[in-house]
């Protein structure tokens, strides 16, 4: 990213940490959880740790500590591990086996959590499929891991319906439904699995000693951003660490804490973020169906929820509520998640009363993650795993190498490319598809032999093994010679008083090299009263000329994906085009001092290249 010669601004310190604060912190951590972080190290990797073995350790010691709230339904540890152990026993009398894999196509609900753990204590692979997904995209997603059992929701039913004729799917060979509210019969070549399971045994099974640390548990699948959706390898010894390091060092839970999560679980940060930390640690996590914010307060304080989850979006759409005096009367102490934005934090934990978040970076198909365990602010934290931020060259797409051949590393306060080494328990596990594992790997990056996780994101060096999300490198866009964040722009924009929601991109205009800024806004107020020069008057004292939208759209809402990120695929390719839009565009004419409304002859000429920019 520009250096502050290119920005025309000084790098922001406050996202530098403080050497003597984190000293003290530091030393205040290591001092509480010296132990907890001996226990971690010397985890073996090749064991019988494995997420059925978690299950059956917490009930032995906390068997009537609740496991699992869902709507009017309270389970025990002891009642949730029966339960499972009645799918898993019925599974294995059907011949399912360590290694089989099965579909499980279902929103958040109980039953999801009991199929998934079933499946774990016999060594079966869940290919979680996004409940979200339809047609050619649920498709791709169903047959790039062919299954032994396919489960249906019937909430699901649906859209698999909407496909089912389109599947060639020869190694299936049971086909399960699970009902949700009971308003469709089980459809044809379907069994009832609910009704199946009652008179197995509650017994645990024997296979769960065959699993192991280092085994597949599930396959998640990427958003697919750049093409259809890859099935990441979800190993048992991911959701053992993260247990670890969520629950026991990052939210220091206690079996008394609830954490309420109702980010879909077939999303990584629901399974191996929120869920592996409450089983770390016998806690309770209560099962939200799906993200509200009209009821969202409300089912924390049905709940009783010490602490959420979140991602992407979701603290945002929580501020942009109207404020109320009791905002900050509940009892939410801790948040865990990723997306948590620089300019909202301090005002998320202040209005919501919230002490701590453990915001953490990470991707399913990466070998390691950040977390922040010593409770910074605006910072993904630090880990164990080595990783370095190397400098990069937005514009070739390609990191930058030394006259040696190797990549150099940025300096404390920059921003580049973070990639992380595979090695001993950060080998990277990749995806089912071995071609497209070996395309997000480097290989001799600071030395001959080595080989490095490329994460595709660019992230800032704060110092003290601590970095902060800067963008992802498909946002990030070069226009006049200089990188631009979008990130930056973004947090500029939705700090205005007249903006609800915001997102930036870059935009191609004819004939001109890079790409131009341009933001999609969602108005606070209705658009006659919006300060259109007040937002100028803001870029230009905050953003070199570069990096100020030169186009402006306005919209009423933005598609988001199911994990709460907006999509912007759409939106480049729209760019401003008005034969493609309908909502209001503005532009930012050369030489002029505010925002002109984009007509058809003003778009033409910038076709025309009348317009030079």
């Amino acid at each position: 990213m520009g250096t502050e010669e290119e920005t025309g601004k000084p790098e922001k310190e406050q996202f530098l940490i403080n050497r003597k604060e984190y000293k003290k912190r530091y030393a205040e951590f290591f001092a509480k959880h010296q132990d907890d972080i001996m226990e971690i190290r010397n985890m073996p990797y090749d064991n019988e740790i494995s997420w059925g073995s978690l299950l059956e350790k917490n009930v032995r010691e906390n068997p009537d500590n609740l496991a699992v709230l869902f709507e009017d339904k309270r389970l025990t540890y002891k009642e949730f591990n029966e339960l499972v152990n009645q799918y898993a026993n019925y599974f294995i009398s059907l011949g399912l086996k360590k290694g089989d894999v099965v579909e499980v196509i279902m929103k958040n609900r109980l039953e999801v959590l009991v199929v998934y753990t079933a499946n774990a204590k016999i060594g079966a692979i869940n290919s979680m499929i996004n409940s979200e997904q339809k047609a050619r995209t649920l498709i791709h997603s169903v047959t790039i891991t062919p299954c032994k059992f396919m489960i249906v929701g019937e909430e699901c039913w649906e859209a698999y319906n909407g496909i089912r004729s389109e599947l060639d799917l020869p190694d299936t060979e049971k086909y399960f439904f699970i009902h949700d509210q009971g308003e469709i019969a089980v459809p044809e070549g379907f069994e009832n699995l609910a009704e199946l399971v009652k008179n197995s045994s509650k017994e645990n099974p024997s296979t769960v000693a065959d699993v192991h640390t280092m085994d597949p548990l599930a396959y998640i699948f990427t958003s697919g951003t750049t093409g259809m959706p890859k099935a990441a390898i979800l190993l048992h010894f991911r959701t053992a660490v993260y247990g670890h390091y969520f629950g026991i060092l990052g939210a220091e839970f206690e079996p008394s804490d609830i954490m309420y999560v109702c980010i879909p679980f077939f999303h990584g940060t629901a399974l191996q973020t929120c869920w592996s930390a409450v089983m770390a640690t016998g806690a309770t996590v209560a099962v939200g169906r799906r993200f509200s914010t009209s009821r969202f307060w409300d089912e924390i304080k049905k709940y009783k929820a010490t602490a959420f989850g979140y991602v992407g979006e979701i603290c945002r759409y929580l501020m942009n509520q109207p404020a109320k005096p009791d905002d900050a009367d509940n009892t939410v102490k801790k948040v865990i998640g990723n997306g948590l934005r620089p300019e909202i934090w301090v005002d998320f934990k202040k209005r919501f009363d919230i002490p701590k978040v453990v915001e953490f970076y990470g991707a399913v198909d990466g070998n390691a993650g950040l977390i922040n365990l010593l409770n910074f602010d605006c910072t993904t934290g630090t880990t164990t795993a080595t990783f370095a931020i190397v400098e990069y060259d937005i514009e070739n797409e390609t990191p930058i190498y030394n006259e040696k051949g190797f990549m150099k590393k940025v300096k404390v306060g920059e921003a580049g490319l973070l990639i992380l080494k595979s090695e001993g328990a950060y080998k990277i596990s990749g995806y089912t598809d071995k071609k497209k594992t070996e395309s997000k790997i480097f290989r001799n990056v600071f030395k001959e032999g080595d080989m490095w996780f490329n994460t595709g994101d660019l992230m800032r060096d704060q110092g003290f093994k601590h970095a902060a999300f800067v963008d992802r490198l498909g946002d990030t866009f070069r226009w006049k010679g200089h990188n631009v964040s979008t990130t930056e722009v973004e947090e500029l924009i939705n700090t205005h008083d007249n903006v609800l929601l915001s997102t930036a991109y870059g935009v191609r205009i004819p004939n001109t090299d890079g790409r131009a800024g341009m933001a999609a806004i969602i108005p606070e107020t209705t658009f006659d009263d919006f300060d259109l020069n007040g937002l100028l008057a803001r870029f230009k004292e905050n953003l070199p000329t570069y990096a100020i939208p030169l186009f402006l759209r306005f919209k009423s809402e933005f598609e988001i994906t199911p994990t709460f990120k907006f999509k912007k695929m759409t939106l480049k390719e729209e760019t401003f085009d008005l034969d493609k839009i309908n909502d209001r565009l503005f532009v930012l004419l050369p030489g002029a001092s505010e925002y002109t409304p984009l007509t058809k002859e003003i778009f033409e000429d910038i076709k025309a290249d009348k317009v030079k920019f």
